[in-house]
């Protein structure tokens, strides 16, 4: 359905090189882009329901340096949302602190009866950003009931419990950032690799070159990231995500429900890249 990025080092590095290969893969992408640069202080945020290579905004904003220590992007596949910037990747939402949190998601939910009911307050029509919403009212829940602040590990604690819960039956790659700590998770075998650099780590749905030093990442687990490291790591919660027939039909109905004039080309797109939902 998409593909993600992201950058992750203790220090600010320009990440134009590695950005600009992941948007190469558009083709294979084409309804929609995003980009995030978390400062200590903002969230900037860029994205638009183009393909990224015919862009002429990206296009702009990668002719000038892209330098940050926590850098995300996202190219969509649509199936679920129509092609408007409301749907498109990365999807930010302050929770009831101030604190901002941003979501980036390549999966689908098939069934997850907790997210319904943001259907009638989201801004777009995606599965992902009901997850974002989802996560924002359970950490307001839980800092109400603490009457304090989360710590670092009272939140990752927090969305370990969400993801894994969430996971079952549903293809659930992801990356959270809440200014902090970037939390990362996939649960369907090789589809989100890292490689480690001198200037930090690249996470990613698709090696982005060919360099041996690229790693699978292991499945049903919820990492922690910070300043280029893992510095907390979940237990495997067991919900490995297989692709089967039905699936695929609950995906195309997904998919007729997009504008009709989109939905030969959309089908076109999806038999070619179907195992890669």
């Amino acid at each position: 359905m998409c593909e993600l990025f992201c950058f992750n080092s203790k220090a600010p590095k320009e990440v134009n090189k590695p950005l600009n290969q992941f948007y190469n893969h558009s083709d294979k992408h084409p309804h929609g882009w995003g980009l995030a640069n978390i400062k200590s202080d903002r969230y900037i945020i860029d994205k638009e329901p183009v393909k990224a290579s015919e862009s002429e905004k990206l296009k702009k904003i990668l002719s000038k340096p892209i330098i940050g220590k926590t850098v995300f992007a996202h190219i969509r596949l649509a199936t679920i949302g129509k092609l408007t910037p409301s749907n498109c990747h990365p999807f930010v939402k302050k929770d009831n602190t101030g604190r901002c949190w941003m979501l980036m998601h390549n999966g689908t939910v098939f069934n997850y009866p907790g997210l319904e009911k943001y259907q009638e307050i989201q801004k777009g029509s995606t599965d992902s950003e009901r997850i974002l919403l989802f996560i924002i009212d359970k950490v307001n829940e839980f800092e109400r009931s603490k009457n304090a602040l989360l710590t670092t590990e009272e939140r990752f604690n927090l969305i370990t419990d969400i993801i894994s819960d969430l996971s079952r039956e549903n293809k659930i790659n992801i990356m959270i950032c809440d200014g902090e700590l970037t939390y990362v998770h996939t649960n369907l075998k090789d589809s989100l690799h890292s490689l480690r650099t001198d200037d930090g780590l690249i996470l990613t749905s698709c090696p982005l070159n060919e360099d041996e030093n690229w790693k699978t990442v292991d499945i049903n687990k919820i990492y922690g990231l910070r300043d280029g490291k893992i510095i907390l790591k979940s237990k495997d919660h067991g919900n490995e995500f297989i692709f089967t027939e039905k699936h695929e039909k609950i995906i195309q109905e997904a998919i007729k429900s997009l504008d009709k004039e989109l939905y030969d080309k959309l089908m076109e797109e999806y038999d070619k890249n179907a195992m890669s939902f």
